[in-house]
């Protein structure tokens, strides 16, 4: 494994970018040694330093000029580079586009920083990530399943926060009873608000699922929680309950 590896990261939300550099900051192998927040500036910055670039990590969505024109303007020009797609894109034609440039691993947002490193880290001892990268797409798939059918209206922002609140609880085994302390400001810092608000937008995706979701599904996740009579549960138990399940759900399915 090379003793160090430079990203080169791609990503217009400048929050992100921060968050990311300040996990590896001082870290002993990965080193992030530059940034794009536009997509036109993105080929010329590679062309210029592609002998000290080892990994892209890189959004589909960025301003100016998208993940796949950059992608294919890269494979024209001959710069073949190790590459990590890091996105909310969940378009099966975007993936699948993304899929025909030999990128190593396809990551969706929400995301979980640790495993962002070890998809590195495997990329730097040049190990294969197939099964892992289905595995966490499964995850995602499995989360979005479950939230429909309790009744979480997409379209209300408190969806995608509980889908992301889910999915780091369901990674971060140190992170039960963290939901006001930790996931809550996470998510702030992503989509540039406030910890109140998310959990605000929580409570109400909340309320709004108990009147039209399947209410059989709910007892059997929630037992007598579920009851109209009784409060609904908290945020804390909605979130830690589901990453649960899910967690029981995959090891019946790996068993």
């Amino acid at each position: 494994m090379k003793t160090n590896i430079n990203i080169l990261l791609m990503d217009d939300n400048e929050n992100l970018i921060k968050r990311i550099k300040d996990y590896f900051k001082g870290h002993a192998v990965i080193n992030v040694a530059y940034e794009v927040t536009d997509g036109n500036k993105a080929v010329e910055v590679i062309k210029k330093h592609q002998n000290n670039i080892d990994l892209i990590i890189m959004d589909l969505l960025l301003t100016g000029k998208d993940g796949i024109e950059i992608l294919e303007e890269l494979k024209n020009l001959g710069i073949e580079k190790h590459t990590i797609i890091l996105s909310g894109c969940k378009k099966e034609y975007s993936i699948r586009m993304a899929s025909l440039y030999n990128i190593d691993y396809y990551m969706l947002k929400p995301f979980n920083i640790e495993s962002l490193e070890k998809r590195i880290m495997e990329i730097g001892k040049g190990e294969t990530i197939e099964v892992a990268n289905k595995e966490d797409n499964g995850i995602q798939i499995a989360i979005t399943k479950l939230l429909h059918s309790l009744g979480v209206p997409s379209h209300i922002k408190g969806y995608q926060y509980i889908r992301e609140s889910i999915y780091m609880m369901y990674n971060a085994k140190d992170m039960l009873g963290g939901i006001t302390k930790e996931i809550y400001p996470e998510i702030a810092m992503r989509y540039d608000t406030t910890s109140s608000r998310v959990e605000r937008a929580i409570r109400h995706a909340i309320e709004v699922s108990w009147t039209r979701g399947d209410y059989d599904l709910m007892e059997e996740i929630f037992g007598h929680s579920v009851d109209y009579d009784r409060a609904k549960p908290t945020n804390s138990e909605f979130i830690a309950t589901l990453a649960d399940r899910l967690k029981i759900d995959q090891s019946l399915v790996i068993a």
